[in-house]
């Protein structure tokens, strides 16, 4: 198995160009043809876990968080992150991290999360905008099938459950090739004009690259009439968070008595109790303070996440139950998504679960 094959997986379901700015998803360490025969997955990538991996004879780390998070300028061993590296590169043990960009999708972080804790039909809670483009492009009416499908096959087409969607208007167009061209259709120095359709469809931005070089391949013209045009739409499938409706209401007492249960936390640092049942929750697994306003004003009853300053406390009272059950418990599913994504895709890959925890924190 080359470790590519790994990384392009985690692409088709969370493509890394949905990454924060700050991240580092990807590969960490390893060339990307390097071949990889045995895994393990973690939140973190400690010393102790490349001493796992090496020991239980893993040539591959996939982790959630990234090891390497600001550029290394040096390699002397002072830091863990560069103990854990140096480890990692002596065994040649290659390192992939899929942590924002897993986040951000609707079967990623926050949707288990969502789902371990009871909420039903779970959806994103802040949608992302700016992230699809419309794609045009004119063809003779007898290849319009054709490019039609290379499009779609390449990605694009897709609105909400729908796939195949795009809009097709019969029309003429014009053109006169010149000197040098080997036309089609009509003859070189001569205006033409051809029974054409203009095909429009949607697809998200990163795949524009692979769905213009599939329409070229499909599209019998020597030169190729196309644009993309980007759009505000916003997209359903991908943002942070996620808020949905319990099976049944609870006191909130019982609720955060069932955090704990189901996510094994000692404590949970809340804010006052407003007396009132939950039954619409809010979840981000991590640091997800930043979405309080956007939970409050999807009319959350509770919003699960961590990493929660004193001051966001204030901001929420009278309104909802804001709940921090620690970054490393509200994330710790996501080893069981890494898990998934690969032994799905490849049934026959050797991939192990660490069995330690990196949690950093503990409590007194």
């Amino acid at each position: 198995m080359k470790l590519k094959e790994i990384v392009n997986a985690f692409h088709e379901l969370a493509p890394f160009n949905l990454q924060e700015s700050y991240d580092n998803s990807g590969i960490q360490y390893g060339e990307p043809d390097k071949d990889v025969k045995r895994g393990l997955v973690c939140i973190d990538v400690t010393e102790e876990i490349v001493e796992e991996a090496i020991s239980k004879k893993c040539d591959l780390i996939i982790s959630h968080h990234p090891l390497i998070f600001n550029g290394i300028k040096k390699l002397t061993g002072k830091h863990y992150t560069e103990r854990a590296l140096i480890n990692a590169i002596k065994n040649d043990v290659a390192i992939v991290s899929v942590h924002t960009n897993l986040d951000s999708v609707v079967q990623g972080v926050n949707e288990i999360l969502a789902r371990k804790i009871g909420i039903e039909n779970p959806d994103i809670l802040d949608k992302r905008e700016g992230l699809l483009k419309k794609l045009v492009v004119f063809c003779p009416s007898d290849h319009a099938d054709q490019v039609r499908d290379a499009i779609f096959l390449a990605g694009a087409g897709q609105i909400g459950d729908y796939d195949c969607c795009s809009f097709n208007l019969q029309g003429k167009g014009s053109f006169r090739g010149g000197e040098d061209t080997n036309p089609f259709v009509g003859n070189k120095g001569e205006v033409h004009l051809e029974e054409e359709v203009r095909i429009e469809t949607i697809l998200p931005g990163w795949l524009q690259k692979d769905v213009v070089k599939a329409m070229i391949k499909a599209h019998p013209y020597e030169e190729v009439a196309y644009d993309v045009y980007p759009l505000e739409n916003t997209y359903e499938k991908v943002g942070m968070g996620m808020i949905g409706k319990l099976k049944a209401p609870m006191n909130e007492n019982d609720f955060l008595n069932m955090l704990k249960e189901e996510l094994g936390v000692p404590f949970i640092r809340h804010n006052d109790f407003l007396g009132k049942e939950i039954l619409t929750v809010a979840v981000c697994g991590g640091s997800g303070s930043f979405l309080r306003e956007k939970a409050m004003n999807a009319l959350a009853d509770a919003f699960v996440t961590a990493d929660v300053k004193y001051h966001d406390f204030f901001d929420v009272k009278g309104q909802m139950l804001l709940a921090d059950v620690g970054h490393y418990e509200s994330e710790q599913f996501t080893k069981e998504i890494l898990y998934e994504i690969v032994t799905k895709k490849f049934t026959n890959f050797a991939l192990l679960i660490s069995d330690q925890s990196t949690n950093p924190v503990r409590y007194f």
